[in-house]
């Protein structure tokens, strides 16, 4: 069984109140393989929302609103929906302060992008969860 990001399947819960559909996500939970979970809304963000970046070790809001909490919230709370259903990986939105896998948005919000992990990607790892993006399945 695999966590996926909600808006990788077509759920409307990114930012912006749109999705990112991936069509081979929406397969695997089709096929029973994957679960969506979105760990924004889990942590008690609306959508849609300012978009948010992480800063060192926050996640500001480009208002500048401290939103690191909810992140963290979220975080617990998809790894407790991943630990339910014995989840082995992760499919995870790109680039995302929660989801991303490798490469985030460096908190100017000039698209620039940095090493790193959003809040969710870093504790599924941290709890020996394979996480993956979009583009590498």
């Amino acid at each position: 069984m695999k966590i996926v990001s909600a808006c990788l399947a077509g759920i409307n819960c990114d930012y912006k109140g749109g999705s990112r559909q991936c069509p081979k996500v929406i397969e695997m939970i089709r096929n029973g393989k994957a679960i969506p979970v979105c760990p924004e809304q889990l942590g008690g963000l609306t959508t849609p929302r300012t978009p948010a970046e992480q800063k060192a070790d926050k996640v500001i809001t480009k208002d500048g609103a401290d939103v690191t909490a909810q992140f963290e919230k979220g975080a617990q709370e998809g790894l407790k929906i991943a630990k339910l259903v014995n989840c082995t990986g992760a499919i995870l939105k790109a680039k995302s302060p929660s989801c991303g896998s490798g490469k985030i948005y460096d908190g100017t919000f000039s698209k620039t992008l940095i090493d790193g992990d959003g809040t969710f990607a870093k504790l599924l790892k941290e709890n020996g969860i394979e996480v993956l993006i979009e583009d590498e399945i």
